[in-house]
């Protein structure tokens, strides 16, 4: 495999999805503390869905959920993961993300997408199907407001006079991301607006078989701005819990995974192509999930960059698959053994201990020659001793 030329980072995608017969109180605060165990162990960002119905994914703003993470972290990039920019007017995007990047000095990322949930646009009184051109729209003015525009814009949703953010964010330019799933859209709206692309589908079946074609879209978008899109700037998502062998993982996965499984057969099971029957078995066998060990995660993750050489970060789902400990074991050993073999990081450590190796004799000679002289020269100071 060629040498990355970027380090693959890893990172959280916590929508999150939390069991119906489950305190909520307490759901979100373990969705804060695996936040914080992620900070302490090094991954790079965590992101935080917004849904309204459906009873699972309880994070209806990301905002909220990333000012309380910002009071439990360090360093961890926080992303709104995403906020349905159609449901918001534009203004209030961009001044509750200007807030946060200084709340959180800094570390702020700004993911926007159209809405996965119909129901969610149902209950507003929205049409689903204009929200790509709404996202369309609404991000190009909270792009113009956070870089300290003044927009006068008048839609069939927002109607904006001399409108400007008063507070500008912390961060000279903060990291704007596009969801994409399976079709084209969200990489050529990434390649128009100049942002980072979350591949939020990257690893189901459709998603998979589509994520080098949209890849070459979106780059073919990018070329006709006079841009080029940096892989960088991609994020992969996937379904993936390790342990140190596929049975454990398998045995801590099953039972969340079945629990998960309910909310997608609730919306889904009208449909031939239902998830209501599909096993973790199955899913794992068809390389929709990985569930087994740190060589299966490096395997998932070559896989991904068959699609998209050098893309920047793989992003975990977080579906409550495993219970607490066994998750952070999880995200323990892909950043103790996963990341570093797909990034080279002890490539330097085997080649000295290689090197080491192969003059071990002649090290061990020239050690004992050593011994053999301060012997020999206590000898000659010390006749009578």
């Amino acid at each position: 495999m060629a040498k990355r030329k970027n380090k693959l980072r890893l990172g959280l995608f916590i929508a999150p999805f939390h069991a119906l017969n489950e305190d909520p109180t307490l759901a979100l605060e373990r969705d804060l503390e695996l936040t914080q165990y992620a900070d302490e162990l090094g991954l790079a960002e965590v992101w935080f869905g917004e849904h309204h119905s459906g009873g699972y994914e309880i994070i209806m703003s990301p905002e909220l959920m990333i000012a309380a993470a910002a009071q439990r972290t360090k360093r961890i990039m926080l992303g709104t993961g995403v906020i349905t920019l159609p449901y918001h007017n534009p203004l209030m995007v961009a001044n509750r993300i200007a807030q946060l990047d200084h709340l959180t000095r800094g570390r702020v990322i700004f993911g926007a997408g159209p809405g996965l949930l119909t129901a969610d646009a149902h209950m507003l009184g929205l049409d689903a199907r204009e929200s790509r051109e709404k996202l369309d729209q609404g991000l190009s003015v909270v792009k113009r407001l956070l870089a300290g525009e003044m927009v006068t814009e008048k839609t069939s949703w927002y109607d904006l006079h001399d409108a400007h953010c008063h507070l500008l964010p912390n961060q000279e330019a903060i990291e704007i991301a596009v969801a994409s799933a399976f079709t084209p859209s969200g990489g050529t709206l990434a390649a128009k607006h100049d942002t980072a692309m979350l591949c939020l589908a990257a690893t189901s079946p459709d998603g998979y078989d589509a994520l080098s074609g949209n890849w070459k879209i979106a780059q073919e978008a990018a070329g006709k701005f006079g841009r080029t899109m940096d892989p960088a700037r991609v994020r992969c998502a996937t379904d993936m819990h390790i342990a140190e062998t596929r049975e454990e993982a398998m045995d801590q996965a099953r039972k969340g995974f079945a629990i998960t499984q309910r909310y997608f057969v609730n919306q889904t099971a009208h449909l031939a192509a239902s998830p209501m029957d599909v096993t973790l078995e199955q899913m794992v066998e068809s390389g929709e999930a990985i569930v087994g060990t740190p060589d299966d995660a490096i395997a998932q993750i070559r896989r991904l960059e068959e699609k998209i050489p050098d893309f920047g970060t793989l992003l975990l789902f977080d579906k409550n698959w495993a219970g607490t400990g066994h998750k952070k074991r999880s995200l323990e050993l892909l950043m103790r053994y996963v990341l570093p073999e797909i990034n080279g990081t002890n490539a330097s450590r085997q080649k000295s201990f290689d090197w080491q190796g192969e003059h071990a004799q002649e090290y061990l000679e020239t050690m004992q020659q050593a011994t053999q002289r301060a012997f020999e020269k206590h000898a000659k100071e010390n006749p009578q001793g």
